[in-house]
């Protein structure tokens, strides 16, 4: 049996927690380790639980994800980045991807983008919304 991947989420916004963790829930091959709900708790817990996926907001208090994402991936090398936000411009997504998102989701796009993306970036291949497509988001680039 596959392990299942652990998860942290980084989101200020307790309603977002909530939808994720009721969104995975079902997931026999997601485990959510822990939340964080700052910029820097998210740093903190990064360094402390090494979690496979990081799904990880842009508007953050104390921190945002950008600056989160660049210390993450000095800490927690292994660890993936999932950007999840509602952010849509695409100098954001090109930055996010930049400092070491595998991947971004638009929240309002979670329903039909959120597994896919997971799934892309655990294989350690990138993700980009559909939204961004005509958007010159070009990953290959980056």
């Amino acid at each position: 049996m596959v392990p299942a991947v652990r998860i942290l989420v980084v989101d200020d916004l307790e309603s977002w927690r909530r939808f994720l963790n009721l969104f995975l829930k079902e997931d026999p091959a997601c485990q959510i380790i822990c939340e964080a709900s700052d910029g820097l708790e998210a740093i903190e817990k990064s360094r402390e639980l090494q979690p496979d996926l990081i799904l990880l907001d842009i508007g953050l208090p104390k921190l945002n994800g950008i600056e989160v994402a660049r210390q993450i991936s000095k800490i927690a090398p292994s660890s993936r980045i999932l950007f999840f936000s509602e952010n849509c411009c695409p100098e954001v997504v090109r930055e996010a991807l930049r400092v070491g998102g595998r991947g971004y989701v638009v929240k309002s796009d979670a329903a039909h983008d959120l597994l896919p993306a997971m799934k892309m970036v655990m294989q350690n291949q990138r993700f980009v919304s559909s939204r961004f497509a005509d958007c010159k988001v070009d990953e290959t680039k980056l």
